[in-house]
């Protein structure tokens, strides 16, 4: 408590009642009098009639406070009592009397090295202090209340539960480091706030709270103070095994979801489903279907429905639109028991320019940068955070964190890292500034990456870090050597390395659907597309990743690429799957691809589950599912993603049929697999293909085959191997090539 505060003088009450009087700790609350031997109350309490002051402890009244003026200033002496003690205020209002416990008599709850490891950026739990957090102090129950506002002149907290009154609850200033801070006893879960901000020009704005754990839905978005109650986690043992797991050589088909859309339900098909659902629902499916992974699109607020989560306001708030953040621990605690790793979509390279949110927070350019050629994206009208402010590194740095301690999520897939890393991102000459070494590096960026994805690491070990990076930026996924100083140029000595664990390959998804597009007749012209990425496919950790974005703004959806009849569409899509599930790199599919969705994706609405009353849909679905089961159960499609020696061609020079044959190698003791890729219409006869063995070879997977909806060419299931060496392999065979169509061959 503080100690010699000044009485009332001329014009501090005035300051008091406009909200303008900063250092009211100073004022309110409980003091030593001048006189030494007694205690002054003071408090503010617009529209009370009388005050008293009760001991909490005994619950006598030690005091009746004068009023000083009508607006609502009480003023009273505790004599015989030079040590602060706790104490309530019985107030009467006109048609109520009700018991506070004064906020003003609490000292600040934060910690100096919390405060300093924010300010330097290495802050990996400032969700604990900033925000709205529950606290037991000198045993009363509250809610501690901290916003980072360097530039305001005053803060107070407003909310339905001081009738949104800036006077009442002036928060207390850290000059130090731009912090402020209160704490509010009995303040109840579900209460709505927000932060009352006077700036360096006297404009008094209303801002969310960036580190709000829940938020109310447009247009009120207020924040919300969140339950007390912890979910028990159930996933002790899934914890300890990822721990000691190394995706790298482990298999990962991941199944990304938009959970507005996945499914509706409700009469007019536009409720969402919450959690609860979703548990009933996806996480069975999603089981069914063999994927490894669940991809979450962002789940942290967003006003707008449009933008599917990449322009979130509250970062460390889970939407409102499934439920409640105990409902969200409670569905990932689900997937882990089920064996379902859940990764996370997060959104550090922007943020939108709502009012109630991060843009010019206190009335200056705080978390974003100041001048628009650095702090603005042109292409998104967003605004970029400023990586070189330390508290602007640990508002990031802790929510990465957030997720992943709180919420237990398996990893993260960082969204735009290309227009991270670069300053000139989709700008022309004139509209940007080089860094201080005339590079168009973004080195506060690169740094934050690199310190991110060291930290994320080592903190929480079997996580995944993957990054969206569509440029040919050297060492992505590779191990940071030597952290890259602000003050450096780009080098060639490891300085650059960004030290996610995977990069999706975008070249592979542009170069592939590329070619899907052609006509078949076509493809021999442009036979490299579908094999040039492997070209490069060791230089990274690779994701073959078919996302969202190919089935949006009027790119329709993969099945509506593919040139020919319905049944050249199908056929062709489903040797593309398999293509991709041969291909080196851990697979990622985007929710109704599974299923070949006939209509490009839209957010507002189910994905078509109707289709599956037809045949061709429900057997690419079955194909899917089949190559997923084969995918887990054999180590030559994941054990080697990262090593060359796990693939080889057995002809990649075939344009004039497009027909592509490769060979997968996993462990010693598991054969290889052999892949044959027939991508036109036409059905070879006679067709030789190496094998590395004669013994008990079978056609293992057949996408022509009827059960998926195909025309039935193929080898009955056998292959008849011979001591005839072919492409390199001491073995080979003459096998029937179906036409559009895919086929495995192994060991029995």
């Amino acid at each position: 408590m503080t100690n010699n505060a000044p009485e009332f003088q001329h014009g501090s009450d005035v300051a008091l009642l406009n909200g303008e009087f900063v250092d009211v700790f100073s004022l309110l609350g409980m003091h030593a009098s001048d006189d030494g031997k007694s205690l002054t109350v003071r408090c503010f309490l617009r529209g009370a009639v009388s005050v008293e002051v009760i001991c909490h402890k005994t619950s006598r009244k030690l005091a009746s406070l004068t009023k000083c003026n009508d607006a609502g200033l009480f003023s009273g002496k505790i004599g015989r009592r030079v040590k602060p003690f706790l104490y309530k205020l019985r107030v009467q209002y006109p048609l109520s009397t009700v018991d506070i416990i004064d906020p003003y008599q609490f000292d600040s709850l934060l910690t100096a090295d919390e405060l300093y490891l924010f300010g330097e950026g290495a802050q990996q739990q400032a969700y604990r202090f900033l925000g709205a957090n529950w606290r037991e102090c000198q045993g009363v129950k509250g809610v501690l209340f901290c916003v980072w506002a360097p530039n305001a002149k005053r803060v107070s907290l407003i909310g339905d539960f001081n009738h949104w009154d800036g006077a009442v609850n002036v928060m207390r200033q850290h000059l130090a480091n731009g912090i402020w801070e209160i704490f509010v006893p009995n303040v109840t879960a579900g209460a709505y706030y927000k932060f009352e901000v006077i700036d360096a020009n006297g404009l008094c704005i209303e801002r969310a709270d960036p580190y709000a754990k829940a938020m109310q839905a447009a247009p009120g978005n207020a924040s919300v103070v969140s339950s007390a109650e912890q979910h028990v986690w159930q996933d002790k043992q899934w914890l300890a095994a990822r721990s000691k797991q190394v995706w790298h050589q482990a298999p990962m088909s991941i199944y990304e979801v938009h959970l507005a859309s996945w499914r509706r339900q409700g009469d007019d098909g536009t409720q969402y489903l919450d959690y609860a659902e979703l548990t009933q629902q996806l996480i069975p499916y999603t089981v069914d279907m063999g994927f490894t992974h669940l991809q979450l699109m962002p789940v942290s607020e967003y006003p707008f429905d449009g933008s599917w989560g990449y322009q979130p306001v509250g970062l460390y708030a889970p939407t409102y639109r499934f439920g409640d953040m105990n409902g969200l621990k409670t569905f990932i605690d689900a997937c882990h028991q089920a064996g379902i790793a859940v990764l996370l979509d997060w959104v550090p390279a922007h943020f939108p320019k709502d009012p109630h949110g991060l843009c010019k927070f206190d009335g200056s350019s705080l978390y974003e940068h100041h001048d628009p050629r650095q702090g603005e994206h042109p292409d998104w009208d967003t605004l970029i955070y400023n990586y070189e402010r330390g508290e602007v590194q640990s508002y990031l740095l802790s929510n990465a964190c957030y997720w992943l301690e709180e919420f237990h999520f398996d990893g993260l897939r960082l969204d735009a890292v290309s227009s991270m890393l670069y300053l000139d991102y989709s700008r022309e000459a004139g509209q940007w500034l080089p860094n201080v070494n005339g590079g168009r590096e973004n080195l506060a960026a690169i740094s934050f990456l690199q310190n991110l994805n060291q930290r994320i690491y080592q903190r929480f070990p079997g996580v995944c870090m993957i990054a969206e990076e569509s440029t040919a930026w050297p060492g992505v996924s590779h191990v940071i050597d030597k952290p890259l100083a602000q003050s450096q140029s780009i080098g060639t000595d490891g300085q650059h390395n960004l030290g996610f664990g995977f990069k999706w390959n975008m070249g592979w998804m542009n170069d592939s659907l590329g070619y899907l597009q052609r006509d078949p007749i076509h493809r021999q012209h442009h036979h490299h597309e579908f094999s040039f990425s492997l070209v490069y496919q060791y230089t990274e950790q690779f994701i073959l990743a078919l996302s969202h974005d190919e089935v949006v703004h009027g790119k329709g959806s993969l099945l509506h690429k593919i040139p020919g009849d319905d049944w050249q569409k199908f056929a062709t899509l489903r040797a593309y799957y398999g293509f991709m599930w041969g291909h080196p790199g851990k697979k990622l599919l985007f929710m109704g691809d599974e299923f070949a969705q006939r209509n490009e994706w839209n957010h507002d609405a189910s994905l078509d589950w109707h289709l599956l009353q037809y045949a061709p849909h429900t057997g690419m679905q079955a194909w899917v599912k089949d190559l997923n089961t084969l995918y887990k159960s054999s180590s030559a499609l994941w054990l080697k993603d990262c090593d060359s020696s796990g693939f080889s061609w057995l002809d990649c020079d075939n344009a004039t049929s497009s027909i592509f044959s490769f060979m997968r190698h996993g462990a010693i003791e598991d054969s290889p697999l052999v892949f044959i890729v027939n991508m036109t219409p036409e059905v070879h006869h006679g067709f030789r293909i190496g094998l590395a063995d004669s013994r008990d070879v079978v056609e293992k997977l057949n996408s022509d085959s009827a059960f998926y909806g195909g025309s039935d060419v193929g080898n009955q299931g056998g292959i008849c191997a011979e001591e005839s060496p072919y492409q390199g392999m001491p073995y080979s065979a003459l096998v029937t090539v179906p036409p559009l169509a895919c086929l495995v061959i192994g060991k029995a």
